[in-house]
């Protein structure tokens, strides 16, 4: 079985090629930055450079992976992504669109590409990394947030649009899991965020301190949880239109379901 995997670099998607690479399965890791790529190829995994914000890149490195396995892509794993913090007045219109181009338009240009090809095999998963972000909204992470909705929202569509084509669209959405999420997420709040001319500037000392930590908080995985989701996303014959991972994805999807709006808002931004 032939797999793509996006965003390879770190936590997820690199243990997810390197695990599913030891099962036996023919894996293509795609990371952003050459440096990563060349240390996936001393690795042994089958590597390349693709960044999802360049069309131009796409296109070439979805190519060279066609060629390779006869056009017969099983599998599609958008994991690439990234979360930008801050309120939503802070979040200028061009931070946005780039947390919107990476989360979201670049990974369904990838699919939109990749699809022809499935069809024509009569066979394909694609399958999303999504978050418990994506049915449930927290504070201080809007861009983020509406980012990851906006995401499950085209993937409700085309599973519906997809139906009698043999591709499967599958969402996995974990809540908190040990990665390099929160020092990404930091970095892009240092580059984006003015906190000293905003009015959240108390709540944002808080927002720093949970990013610089180094401890994980309750209820945070491995990265081994997603790979598991991910396993049956792949394996089965009639595969979940969602895989939610860790305790807190799970409460909240139930806790949606039964409470108001407002005790809802009140439950999330206490746990925020």
């Amino acid at each position: 079985m032939n797999i793509l995997i996006t965003g390879c670099s770190t936590g997820i998607g690199y243990f997810c090629a390197k695990q599913l690479k030891q099962d036996g399965y023919n894996v293509y890791a795609t990371c952003r930055d050459m440096k990563d790529v060349k240390k996936l190829q001393k690795e042994g995994l089958k590597a390349y450079k693709l960044d999802v914000c360049d069309s131009n890149n796409i296109k070439e490195t979805l190519s060279l992976i066609l060629e390779d396995c006869e056009e017969k892509l099983d599998v599609l794993f958008n994991n690439a992504g990234y979360g930008q913090p801050g309120a939503v007045e802070d979040v200028s219109k061009s931070v946005l669109k780039e947390q919107f181009e990476t989360n979201v338009f670049g990974p369904w240009e990838l699919t939109n590409l990749i699809l022809p090809y499935m069809r024509n095999n009569g066979f394909g998963r694609i399958i999303y990394n999504s978050s418990v972000l994506g049915f449930i909204s927290m504070a201080y992470r809007g861009a983020y947030n509406s980012s990851k909705y906006a995401l499950e929202g085209l993937c409700d569509t085309m599973r519906q649009e997809l139906l009698g084509s043999g591709v499967d669209i599958v969402l996995i959405e974990p809540g908190p899991i040990h990665s390099n999420f929160r020092k990404n997420a930091l970095k892009k709040f240092n580059e984006n965020i003015d906190v000293n001319s905003s009015v959240h500037k108390d709540v944002y000392k808080k927002t720093l301190k949970r990013l610089e930590s180094s401890e994980d908080g309750p209820f945070t995985l491995k990265e081994e949880a997603v790979y598991f989701a991910l396993k049956k996303a792949i394996n089965s014959k009639k595969p979940k239109a969602r895989y939610r991972v860790t305790f807190p994805t799970h409460l909240f999807w139930f806790l949606k379901r039964i409470l108001s709006t407002k005790l809802l808002d009140k439950i999330l931004i206490k746990a925020g």
